[in-house]
């Protein structure tokens, strides 16, 4: 009987340029895997030059026009809302695809459309809220005028772990700012974000505001270094957060760069073990371990540190790793067989150095025993100097403190500075040393992967990027600043 994924039927590759829909046709040389079997899926392709020349012209002409920044707020605000219950249409579609190709659970694929139907309504009340047009007192009784405007074509490059919820925020934001915007999806995880196309085009969007190419690390360097573009805002790795920084330096272009993290799970003395031990089972297995808020180093009160990872592992012993398009699914594969790879090189480098692994979720076997499953791990006796890199899988080190003092050094003892989170019944303390972590967000006491408050930004730190994001962030980081004003005779007297 065929397993729940390979019932799935996977949809050609399109492009979406100038409002019409093509086939991208330069052969990748990748091959899109169903994660759950091994079995290859589909030919990856990229957009071919003169079509990403097309799209470029294309969102140009758009900006240049005004064609979209300068239609009434109350027309760009229905266009927003048709695209997104366009999408809301085909939102079960985009679940069970982004967990085909992602390897995440069907369950929560699902939950993810609450982010890609919902991040328009937030991007339509940034836009309502008059925040683009504020005044200040200005001389001789004038009033100084602070214009917020579209920076320009937008370059929306979004990551394989969560690609629809991804496109939606940054698409809705750059759209609601007035910018023309090209989304290209990750090769390994393209086809949710190719339904956004069919629902573009559903609701009727001026050709060339939205467009959607294709391709890998080439086509999307292709597109940085092109001056017509005029905002990039990317959420990946680091390799390609600073090579894009790098191309968008000579125009000084701006660039949000989201890049991941090595995140501190702080154990103190105090902890509730049971609490403790359920976020470190939530943070090893939500999207599979393959997220920028991940654990990524379990920091634990030395005391503590047994019963914990006992507790711990019981919890483990129960994770369903299974089919990621079946519903019952806790946790599924690896996105890619050469992604799980890296994950096993980077533990087989730990356990050389000393380090002893812990697991305990069974894995799959019969028809899914060729998938990319990787039970969740957490290595020992890791020298924290060997811990400094993200692994983005569900591979934690851990390292022991005596003192508070020396489990904020640890927590801190990384270049990255995305999350970081402290579990301890005294709160006050717990918080106390979560404001001295160097991250752009510390929970106490909880790891789910909602943010503490819908309005509050997700900054990073160091390593893990520049520019924030957020409901309110995102948006302006697609608009520039223009001050208008008369000034009229100054008396220096």
């Amino acid at each position: 009987m065929p397993t729940p994924s390979q019932l799935v039927s996977i949809p050609d590759l399109v492009d979406y340029i100038d409002g019409a829909f093509s086939t991208p046709s330069e052969d990748l040389g990748v091959w899109l895997e169903n994660p759950n079997t091994g079995e290859r899926a589909q030919p990856q392709k990229a957009t071919r030059a003169e079509n990403l020349e097309r799209a470029l012209a294309a969102a140009a002409r758009v900006h240049a026009t005004g064609a979209w920044a300068k239609l009434p707020l109350e027309e760009r605000l229905g266009y927003l809302m048709a695209f997104s219950a366009e999408l809301d249409k085909r939102q079960a579609r985009i679940a069970e695809l982004e967990a085909f190709t992602t390897g995440v659970s069907h369950r929560l694929t699902s939950l993810f459309g609450l982010i890609t139907t919902g991040a328009w309504a937030l991007a339509a009340e940034q836009l309502k809220s008059g925040w683009t047009l504020s005044t200040l007192p200005g001389p001789n009784g004038n009033t100084v005028e602070i214009h917020r405007r579209p920076w320009g074509p937008a370059l929306l490059l979004v990551p394989w772990n969560a690609p629809a919820p991804m496109a939606a925020h940054k698409a809705a934001n750059a759209l609601a700012a007035g910018c023309p915007a090209i989304l290209k999806p990750s090769e390994w995880a393209p086809n949710g974000c190719d339904l956004f196309a069919e629902a573009a085009h559903a609701a009727g969007l001026p050709a060339g505001v939205f467009q959607i190419v294709h391709g890998g690390p080439a086509v999307g360097a292709q597109l940085v270094a092109d001056p017509r573009l005029r905002a990039i805002s990317f959420t990946g790795g680091l390799a390609g957060g600073r090579s894009i920084a790098q191309a968008c330096a000579p125009d000084f272009k701006p660039a949000q760069l989201e890049l991941g993290g090595n995140s501190a799970v702080v154990v103190l003395a105090d902890a509730d073990l049971e609490v403790a031990a359920q976020g470190v089972v939530s943070l090893l297995t939500s999207l599979n371990g393959q997220w920028c808020r991940a654990l990524g180093r379990l920091i634990v009160h030395r005391p503590l540190q047994a019963r914990l990872l006992e507790a711990v592992l019981e919890k483990l012993r129960h994770v369903r790793l299974g089919d990621s398009v079946a519903m019952d699914t806790d946790m599924g594969p690896m996105v890619h067989s050469g992604h799980l790879r890296k994950l096993r090189g980077q533990m087989d480098a730990l356990l050389a150095k000393g380090g002893h692994a812990l697991a305990s979720t069974p894995l799959p076997n019969g028809d899914l025993a060729g998938g990319h499953f990787l039970a969740p791990t957490l290595i020992t006796d890791v020298d924290p100097r060997d811990a400094q890199d993200e692994i983005f899988g569900p591979i934690g080190t851990v390292h022991a403190f005596d003192t508070d003092a020396e489990a904020l050094a640890l927590a801190n003892g990384t270049p990255y500075g995305l999350e970081a989170y402290v579990f301890g019944q005294d709160e006050a303390r717990a918080l106390a040393l979560g404001r001295e972590i160097r991250a752009g967000g510390v929970k106490v006491n909880g790891a789910s992967i909602l943010s503490l408050n819908l309005m509050a930004p997700r900054p990073a730190w160091g390593l893990s990027g520049i520019s924030e994001e957020g409901t309110l962030e995102t948006f302006r980081f697609f608009c520039g600043t223009r001050v208008v004003g008369v000034e009229g005779p100054l008396s220096l007297g």
